[in-house]
């Protein structure tokens, strides 16, 4: 399983999704994760928007396997749902 959280600086959910990530991929074999700042990479919403496919107007954007989960409380819910995170 592959993870991409798209996020920037200073955004207290774009640091809770990395760290939960980072947990994940500690915690499991079958788990990685990317990490991109879209200041840093020049990524706009608009560019965002053509990945997810709808308006986006807050990050974390988060993609599992290429398949578009949401924002930090979706990725959480996903991973207590389908990769036994208990917290």
């Amino acid at each position: 399983m592959f993870v991409v959280i798209f996020g920037r600086p200073g955004c207290p959910f774009c640091v809770r999704a990395k760290d939960l990530a980072e947990k994940l991929k500690t915690e499991r074999d079958d788990f990685n994760y990317r990490y991109v700042d879209i200041h840093a990479e020049g990524i706009s919403k608009a560019d965002l928007e053509k990945t997810v496919g709808k308006p986006v107007e807050t990050v974390p954007q988060i993609f599992v396997d290429q398949d578009h989960v949401g924002g930090f409380t979706d990725f959480e819910a996903y991973a207590k749902a389908n990769l036994g995170l208990y917290e």
